[in-house]
């Protein structure tokens, strides 16, 4: 298991190289920021939001490195973030029936309160926000 390093407020976050490998400990870093929180059970869609973001990283831009980071923004919410040194937006296409890629978005929509981006000077933060269960 990665051994997340804590930020702010409380989060973790890791630099990792741009490729296809990466998404695994990109995953890894999730479900054990997750557990570390005890919101383990949010933990199949932060790992499938942060595989989808990592693979449009590797996929479209030239980066050699992303971050991925996990924070709570609030009680209720907690964001997956992947940044990189890109302009390149993400934008949601709508797939054909037989298309084998090209649906990342609408399942990062599908699973999260909401998703977004923050321009930077330098590239961009994708990020995806889960609603944490309450007891």
């Amino acid at each position: 298991m990665p051994r997340p390093a804590a930020v702010g407020s409380p989060g973790y976050t890791e630099t990792l190289a741009c490729e296809p490998e990466t998404a695994r400990r990109a995953r890894r870093l999730v479900s054990a920021a997750l557990n570390n929180r005890g919101i383990g059970e949010s933990a199949d869609a932060g790992t499938l939001i942060v595989s989808e973001r990592v693979g449009n990283a590797v996929r479209h831009t030239s980066c050699r490195l992303v971050r991925v980071s996990v924070w709570r923004v609030t009680n209720d919410l907690v964001r997956i973030g992947v940044t990189d040194k890109t302009h390149a937006l993400p934008k949601m296409d709508p797939a054909a029936y037989d298309d084998e890629i090209g649906r990342g978005l609408v399942l990062v929509d599908a699973l999260s309160h909401r998703w977004g981006y923050d321009e930077k000077r330098w590239g961009k933060t994708v990020w995806a926000e889960l609603a944490v269960p309450t007891c």
